[in-house]
């Protein structure tokens, strides 16, 4: 059997039906109740606290950690996940990290996923971490300005990075539960290629069938909007990024290819999968 944390999101639902396609009996753990996948089963925990992972655990063989906003939760304590999963016999684990460990090291978050990381080489269980850049889903933010005005609006329409499709994220995270070729291995996951938020903006037109108009942002009015949802330090991170990118962080990875023996898929094909979001 195995867990798959985050099983409601944008890569773990994707992580879930293509386990139980391949046959694996999954428990799939959210916040919130949710369907179980085809042959498996839906546990609700909080990974802030995590001895409520303990029922999802029990007689588990591999554990998918993503921690997302857990991990900058006051007080949570994400090298504990590791410990329940340890406890409970999980023999591997494969962990979602995030590029900026590599590419923006000392801040912060990094420093505490880092932390994780070296917390998980050190625990036993065979392991596999995936550090992906910046996800095609962010632009969902945009989707209810698409569907009411046809307008994207984003900061430094002209600067771009690798985005990466969380379908694919979800298929190299398949491949590194099932298969002992991926053990001890880090991966760091991009798209295809380097796309501005115009260039987004443009497929996502292409996708609904009209023009989408583009408007850039302020950074200030960026951070402003970001700062609704995540903390005031995380969206001067991410504008950070976005606005500068490293030539790391502009690096288009092979490690998709590698895993999956197939390119990467485009951010337009993420548009035209999701464009319902934005009709």
């Amino acid at each position: 059997m195995i867990v798959v944390t985050g099983a409601t999101g944008n890569i773990g639902q994707p992580l879930t039906r293509a386990l139980a396609e391949a046959g694996q009996q999954v428990t799939a753990v959210s916040r919130h109740a949710a369907e179980a996948p085809n042959g498996g089963r839906h546990v609700v925990a909080d990974l802030a606290e995590p001895a409520s992972l303990k029922p999802a655990l029990a007689g588990a063989k591999a554990l998918f950690l993503l921690l997302s906003g857990d991990l900058h939760a006051a007080g949570a304590s994400p090298a504990d996940v590791i410990g329940e999963a340890v406890a409970g016999g999980v023999r591997r684990v494969v962990l979602l990290s995030t590029l900026g460990v590599v590419t923006r090291p000392f801040g912060p978050t990094r420093i505490a996923m880092r932390a994780l990381e070296d917390t998980l080489r050190d625990s036993g269980p065979e392991w596999a971490v995936l550090r992906p850049g910046g996800f095609a889903s962010n632009a969902l933010w945009w989707a209810e300005s698409v569907r009411t005005r046809r307008v994207v609006a984003a900061p430094f329409g002209d600067v771009g990075v690798p985005i990466v499709d969380p379908a694919d994220i979800a298929s190299v995270a398949a491949a590194c539960l099932l298969d002992d070729l991926h053990t001890g291995a880090v991966y760091e996951l991009t798209g295809p290629e380097v796309i501005t938020p115009r260039q987004q903006a443009e497929a996502i037109a292409t996708a609904v069938g009209s023009p989408v108009t583009f408007h850039e942002l302020t950074r200030d009015e960026a951070k402003a909007a970001m700062a609704q949802s995540m903390p005031a330090e995380l969206a001067d991170d991410t504008l950070d990024i976005l606005g500068s990118p490293t030539p790391a962080e502009r690096r288009v990875s092979p490690d998709v290819q590698r895993v999956l023996g197939r390119a990467p898929r485009p951010f337009a094909d993420w548009a035209a999968r999701n464009v319902a979001a934005f009709r």
